[in-house]
């Protein structure tokens, strides 16, 4: 370790000759935006606030895969939010195309066409529905064949942008437009959320993590780090959905604050299989007090408090960090 949290990696397995410098506060997160303001998207929206940071860590010089999802309603011919290239594509093919891209650069660069200083990271962008769903096989495949690219999911744990259908990422008991509470199913949905991380952890990629818009130093650094290695370089980020959540568009960065401090969302990484906690909390908050402040998990409380159901959404995160407790 070198001073003020700087490290340098000579060779080695799928990483790159750098130094790589952590930031302490917030205070030295970069002034610099390379995402302007004025998007089409909902107010108080989480992902929106997360990919603003990781545009921050990711520089300027990328070109954006945009899986379909409710991120494509920020670049609209002919206007966009950013500062750079952007490529959409169906929600399934999105590593598919942060293939074609990658090898194009590298030829280009190869064959001598285009200047090493003008390489481009290659970063996909995608919602759940894909990263979940839609995509899990291409992305497998991505991950298999070591691609070099960032690979970013804003998960607001449904399929946001076309009516807040249930997804892979939808948690238990939670409301959506596909599993509404009623008499065949009082609790919403019934199925636990998916487990990507540990999907993806077991290809063991270069870089994994998951991310919140509450903790950009958090998010930042890991971005920092991730850049010293080549190949997949995956990122999660839990993101509040104020009309699919049930939540007032300026609770955003407080739930998702509550979700690390109840232990509902693990923010941790990965290094080539190796799991580490970044953030854990002194003191676990009871998980109910992030359920009690969201529309989508109202019908556990009123008319009658289903206590089976939130003694088992309870039961799942204490499970978790007891199982954990050693990479703590």
């Amino acid at each position: 370790m070198a001073g003020n949290g700087a490290i340098k990696r000579d060779g080695g397995k799928g990483v790159k000759d750098m130094v790589m410098e952590r930031i302490k506060s917030i205070k030295d997160i970069p002034p610099e935006e390379n995402m302007l303001p004025g998007t089409p998207t909902c107010a108080g929206c989480g992902g929106l606030l997360a990919l603003r940071h990781c545009m921050k860590a990711l520089g300027r010089k990328i070109v954006i895969v945009n899986a379909a999802g409710c991120f494509t309603l920020l670049t609209i011919y002919p206007y966009t939010p950013f500062k750079n290239s952007w490529l959409y594509t169906a929600m399934a093919c999105a590593p598919a195309g942060a293939q074609g891209i990658r090898d194009a650069l590298d030829i280009l660069i190869k064959k001598g066409r285009l200047d090493p200083d003008e390489n481009l990271k290659v970063v996909v962008l995608t919602g759940d529905g894909s990263a979940y769903d839609m995509s899990l096989s291409s992305t497998s495949g991505a991950i298999n064949r070591n691609l070099d690219f960032y690979y970013i999911c804003y998960d607001n744990e449904a399929y946001g942008n076309t009516g807040v259908q249930w997804s892979g990422a939808t948690p238990f008991a939670s409301k959506t437009g596909t599993t509404p509470p009623g008499m065949l199913s009082p609790i919403g949905a019934e199925l636990a959320k998916k487990d990507l991380f540990a999907i993806w952890n077991s290809h063991k990629p270069p870089y994994l993590a998951t991310i919140s818009p509450a903790h950009p130093v958090d998010l930042i650094n890991k971005f920092k780090k991730a850049e010293q290695y080549k190949g997949p370089k995956l990122f999660i980020a839990l993101s509040p959905c104020p009309p699919g959540w049930g939540i007032d568009p300026s609770y955003t960065v407080k739930l998702a604050k509550l979700a690390v401090d109840t232990g509902v969302w693990a923010l941790k990484e990965a290094v080539f299989g190796n799991l580490k906690h970044t953030v854990v909390p002194k003191r676990f908050k009871p998980v109910e007090e992030y359920l009690k402040v969201q529309g989508r998990f109202a019908h556990l409380f009123k008319p009658v408090r289903q206590e089976g159901a939130l003694n088992k959404i309870q039961e799942g995160v204490d499970e978790y960090w007891n199982r954990h407790k050693l990479l703590l």
